[in-house]
């Protein structure tokens, strides 16, 4: 009778190395390099459309929100991945999630500096913890997981080193060295 404890679980093992690294030590395995090759675009068509639109529903601002970042967010990180030419492997869906998340995590930051970190409970009005707080975990915890994602695609299918560079640790480097 299987009890559910053996077999292969997802995630378990050795991590993939980049493709840029596998690139640099001169592919030490010998065997063929996994490279996404995109057939040949007619290039005079997309004359000046390099950018996919942005979505309606990014665009509008939500209520009670200062201004609206995440066409910004959204722009910000498809420029990110088409400098590293992997802006056709990641879905332009997965974009906008991380934009809206990280859009909504900024909103609930707001609150927090508008309201302050306690409220009033509605029925006996003793002290809570804000609402803002809580929503803002949740969707900041949503945004690294689709980050995360995203860099894992870049990670495993650019070819650059400088690719392989997360954006985050030169801000790790500033915190380590005190200069944040």
């Amino acid at each position: 009778m299987a009890d559910g404890r053996g077999g292969a679980r997802p995630g378990a093992g050795r991590k993939k190395k980049p493709l840029a690294e596998k690139i640099l030590e001169g592919n030490p395995g010998k065997r063929d390099l996994k490279k996404i090759v995109f057939p040949a675009i007619n290039t005079e068509k997309m004359l000046g459309e390099e950018m996919p639109e942005i979505a309606d529903y990014l665009r509008q601002r939500t209520k009670n929100s200062t201004k609206n970042v995440a066409p910004a967010i959204f722009k910000k990180t498809w420029k990110w991945l088409n400098e590293r030419n992997c802006h056709e492997i990641v879905k332009n869906e997965m974009l906008e999630q991380y934009a809206m998340y990280v859009s909504r995590w900024v909103q609930c930051e707001e609150g927090i500096n508008i309201y302050g970190l306690l409220a009033k409970h509605p029925t006996t009005g003793m002290p809570i913890a804000s609402p803002f707080v809580s929503m803002g975990v949740k969707y900041l915890k949503e945004a690294n997981l689709i980050w995360s994602q995203i860099y894992q695609i870049v990670k495993e299918n650019c070819e650059t080193q400088f690719a392989a560079n997360n954006p985050n640790d030169s801000i790790m480097e500033q915190l380590l060295t005190g200069k944040m």
